[in-house]
């Protein structure tokens, strides 16, 4: 547990000081900056368990719109707004089953509720795909593509269901690329460090449901 926490650790510290060096340089925003290091610290705080990454995220989301909504990745920009009302419903959802800590419970996605999400997926993507076509969005499938797969992972995130690193992973290797072609260089090495982020999550998260679920088989 000690060598990931420290991992994690330094990646945090790395993005916030990567931040404030770009726009020293004047390479990104002070807004980019801002939800550059917000988002490492909630990622950080996500994978220890703790309840803060909500507030948190609230920040990130919020900067990260106006942001998004400035390159005309309007998809991701709307999806911020959405983030902000399923952060707050999670919030509430780890307040109430007393989850603000590692004492809470890590669950699983069942195959119902994967066949359902997998649906709800595809449907969304081609609903999204074609109204950001119409309105003249930039990358229209990934922008739309993403924005669905990221909003199953917060509602597993949510739910604190273990499979919700699964989706982050899927949607930061799609990110990175993506943030790059928009010369959105600081938000494409965040998205970099996420990467990390949710790689090292998924492995953690899977060993503290392995040490409470003894008999279970992970995979």
């Amino acid at each position: 547990m000690g060598k990931p926490t420290v991992f994690l650790g330094f990646l945090t510290v790395l993005a916030s000081a990567i931040g404030v060096a770009a726009v020293g340089m004047g390479a990104a925003s002070t807004l980019e900056a801002i939800s550059f290091a917000t988002g490492a610290i909630c990622v950080w705080l996500v994978v220890r368990e703790n309840i803060w990454n909500f507030p948190i995220g609230i920040i990130n989301v919020a900067t990260f719109s106006v942001v998004f909504f400035q390159s005309k990745l309007y998809a991701d920009a709307g999806l911020q707004l959405v983030y902000l009302l399923l952060g707050i419903m999670g919030w509430i959802m780890w307040l109430r089953k007393g989850e603000g800590s590692s004492n809470g419970s890590i669950g699983r996605v069942s195959a119902i509720e994967w066949i359902v999400v997998l649906l709800l997926v595809g449907v969304s993507t081609v609903g999204l795909w074609r109204l950001l076509h119409l309105v003249g969005g930039s990358a229209s499938f990934f922008d739309a593509l993403t924005t669905s797969i990221s909003l199953a992972a917060q509602w597993m995130l949510n739910r604190k269901q273990l499979e919700n690193w699964i989706l982050w992973i899927i949607v930061d290797i799609i990110y990175v690329p993506l943030y790059l072609s928009k010369e959105l260089y600081l938000t494409s090495a965040l998205y970099a460090v996420f990467l990390c982020m949710a790689i090292v999550g998924w492995l953690q998260w899977q060993q503290t449901w392995r040490l409470k679920n003894q008999g279970s088989l992970i995979r």
